[in-house]
């Protein structure tokens, strides 16, 4: 992996064809997924927690070295009770079961966004799973949590006393972070809702239209062979 010096925000300024490494994915549909099945929301959230588990392996074999998903964001506290309610515990349960299953296999775990308004315990077992795995170099699972894309740039201004990006970049939640070669949203939206904007500013978008839950292999195989093709000119010709 590289140092953080030589990130990809860096532009090297390619133009032909490359495989993607640090890729990031806007989870969306899950609650849609939900509803066509005829479940509650959380269940949709459920299924949704299983396929970036599933997925998150899948890219480590795929020679993905990051991949960052947006798990929940500054606007979702504004949902139902019920479902924030159901989500905090979901997140709860699934960092202490799973944490040293993705550690024994290699995960380096590192959360994003504030910390502020979560609650106490939940900051604790964030805490914990990044000190685990902190150590683990085959792939790192960056989980966008209580997360947005002003709200990290404003943070990160606040913090801010001169210089040029790479010192602004330093105030960011994770500055070791590269810059996605790919961001990639399913569910038919075409947006970015507010994810990783100061690092997506060369990221190449493919936006899917199966839910999160369908999305499978084989559409992130699909998504990579796309990025495969494209051209990459960073504002060069």
């Amino acid at each position: 992996m590289e140092a953080p010096g030589d990130r990809a925000s860096t532009a090297d300024p390619r133009s032909s064809a490359q495989a993607a490494r640090y890729l990031a994915i806007i989870t969306d549909g899950n609650g849609r997924w939900a509803r066509a099945h005829g479940l509650p929301v959380n269940e949709g959230h459920s299924a949704g927690a299983d396929t970036v588990k599933a997925r998150l392996r899948d890219a480590a074999e795929l020679g993905i070295e990051e991949l960052t998903v947006y798990s929940f964001s500054t606007e979702n506290w504004s949902r139902p009770a019920e479902e924030v309610e159901g989500l905090m515990e979901m997140f709860s349960g699934r960092i202490a079961n799973e944490t040293p299953e993705l550690n024994e296999e290699g995960v380096r775990m590192r959360f994003i966004g504030r910390r502020e308004g979560v609650a106490e315990q939940l900051r604790e077992q964030m805490g914990w799973a990044e000190e685990l795995t902190a150590q683990n170099s085959r792939i790192t699972l960056f989980v966008a949590f209580n997360y947005g894309g002003r709200a990290e740039i404003l943070d990160a201004a606040r913090r801010f006393t001169g210089g040029g990006e790479e010192e602004f970049r330093a105030g960011l939640y994770a500055p070791e972070m590269h810059d996605p070669d790919l961001i990639i949203r399913t569910s038919g939206e075409r947006r970015l809702s507010n994810y990783l904007l100061w690092q997506s500013a060369y990221s190449e978008l493919i936006f899917r239209e199966e839910m999160w839950p369908d999305f499978t292999r084989e559409a992130l195989e699909e998504s990579l062979a796309e990025f495969a093709e494209r051209r990459r000119r960073f504002g060069g010709h």
